[in-house]
C-alpha cells in the first residue's frame, strides 16, 4: 500500500479522552508518525489486555512518561524538538505549569503547530471550568436544535460536540496550520473550542433560523423534525425508520407509494398546518408493518428512507460492507478510516500497549545512561 497522505508528518500527542485521541487517530490513520505519551501503568500485563479496545490509540507509538519528573520533561520538549504537530487536552493553563506551554516549545521548535484541545476555549468566563460535550453544545444552541416540540433536547452521544465541534474542528486547524508552517516556517497555536466548533459546524442551521425555516420555537420547521416527511418513526415491531423526502419529487414519490396521492392532507408539502396531522398519519402507516417490510419496499428508492440500525447491526448492512465502512481486527469492530482518499488511502494500524515504545523513542534522544534508566522504570 501507497504511504498516506500525511507521510512524514509528526506528531506527538499527550494521552486524554475523547476529541485529542480521535484527532491524534485521524492524523494516524492518514500515515502520520503520532506518538502518544501516556501515564506510566503500574500493572503492564492489566493494560496489554486492554489496550485493544483503546480503538483511538491505533496506528500510534507510546511512550510512557512521568510528567511530574522533571526529566521526563525534558525528554518530551526533545521529541517535541522534532515534531510538526503537538496535541494536548488539559484545561487552560496546565501545559505551563508542567513548563511545556506554547511559549516554551514554540521557542523551541518555531515551526510546531501547537494544537489546543478544550471545551471553552482558552480565553473568556468559563474556560477554566469543568464540562463535556452536552453543556458544551448547549451553549452555543446545537443542544436545543436537536430537540423538538415533542421531547426534551438531547444530545446525539458525542457526535456534534467532542467530535464534530472538537476532534474536526482540532484536525481542520492543525492541518492549516501544517500547510501554512510548511510554506512559511511558522508555526502557531491551534485554539480548538468544542464550543466554537459546535457553533460553526451548525452555520447551516443559523441560515435556515435567519430565514425563518427554524424559529425559537421547537419542531416549528421542517430540519428540527416539524414536517411529518422528515422524522424517525417507529414501525410494527418496535425498531425505527428515518425519511427525509425535502425535494419536491421526492416528496411526490414518497406520498405515491404511501398511497396518499388523494389525501388533502399532504397536498400542499410546505402547508404547516397540515403537518401534525401527516404526521400522526404517518405514524399510524408506518406502525402497520416491520422495518423490514419497509426496508424491502423503500430502500435504494429515491423517497429518501434508511433505517435506524444498532451497532451491531449497521456492521452487516449490505450497503457498509460494500463500502468496507467498518473492519474488525483480534475480535474488535471499528470504523475504517474516512476519507477514502484514490492515490493514498487511509490504514488502521495497530493498537499498542502503553509505554511499548518508550525504549526506542528515548533511545534516540541523545540521554545519558543513568536518565534512560530512571525514565524506562
Amino acid at each position: 500500500m501507497a504511504a498516506g497522505a500525511l507521510n512524514g508528518i509528526k506528531v506527538v500527542e499527550l494521552a486524554g479522552i475523547g476529541p485529542g485521541p480521535c484527532a491524534g487517530m485521524m492524523l494516524a490513520d492518514m500515515g502520520a508518525q503520532v506518538t502518544v505519551i501516556d501515564r506510566p501503568v503500574p500493572d503492564k500485563e492489566a493494560a496489554a489486555v486492554f489496550a485493544k479496545y483503546a480503538i483511538f490509540n491505533r496506528g500510534k507509538q507510546s511512550v510512557a512518561l512521568n510528567l511530574k519528573d522533571p526529566d521526563a520533561v525534558e525528554a518530551l520538549l526533545r521529541i517535541i524538538d522534532d515534531a510538526d504537530v503537538l496535541i494536548e487536552g488539559f484545561r487552560p493553563g496546565v501545559m505551563e505549569r508542567l513548563g511545556l506551554g506554547p511559549e516554551v516549545c514554540c521557542a523551541r521548535n518555531p515551526k510546531l503547530v501547537y494544537g489546543r484541545m478544550t471545551g471553552w476555549g482558552q480565553t473568556g468566563p468559563l474556560s477554566h471550568a469543568a464540562g463535556h460535550d452536552p453543556n458544551y453544545i448547549a451553549l452555543t444552541g446545537a443542544l436545543w436544535a436537536g430537540g423538538s416540540h415533542e421531547q426534551r433536547p438531547t444530545a446525539p452521544l458525542t457526535l456534534i460536540g467532542d467530535l464534530g465541534g472538537g476532534t474536526m474542528m482540532l484536525v481542520f486547524g492543525i492541518l492549516s496550520a501544517i500547510i501554512h508552517a510548511k510554506q512559511s516556517g511558522e508555526g502557531q497555536i491551534v485554539d480548538a473550542a468544542i464550543t466554537d466548533g459546535s457553533a460553526y459546524i451548525s452555520t447551516l442551521l443559523w441560515g435556515m433560523h435567519n430565514s425563518g425555516q427554524m424559529t425559537d420555537v421547537p419542531g416549528s420547521g421542517w430540519a428540527d423534525f416539524g414536517s411529518p416527511w422528515h422524522d424517525t418513526y417507529q414501525c410494527s415491531d418496535g425498531e425505527y425508520v428515518t425519511v427525509c423526502a425535502l425535494e419536491p419529487q421526492f416528496y411526490a414519490l414518497l406520498i405515491q407509494a404511501l398511497e396518499l396521492t388523494e389525501d388533502p392532507v399532504f397536498a400542499d408539502q410546505w402547508d404547516k398546518t397540515k403537518w401534525p396531522a401527516g404526521k400522526a398519519r404517518f405514524r399510524d402507516i408506518f406502525a402497520a408493518k416491520t422495518r423490514q417490510q419497509w426496508c424491502d419496499q423503500f430502500e435504494g428508492t429515491d423517497v429518501c428512507f434508511a433505517p435506524v440500525l444498532n451497532f451491531s447491526e449497521a456492521l452487516e448492512h449490505p450497503h457498509n460492507v460494500a463500502r468496507e465502512t467498518f473492519f474488525t481486527r483480534d475480535g474488535i469492530s471499528q470504523p475504517s478510516p474516512a476519507p477514502k482518499l484514490s492515490r493514498t488511502p487511509g490504514e488502521a494500524g495497530e493498537v499498542p500497549v502503553a509505554g511499548a515504545n518508550t525504549a526506542e523513542v528515548l533511545g534516540s534522544l541523545g540521554l545519558d545512561s543513568e536518565t534512560l534508566v530512571k525514565l524506562n522504570g
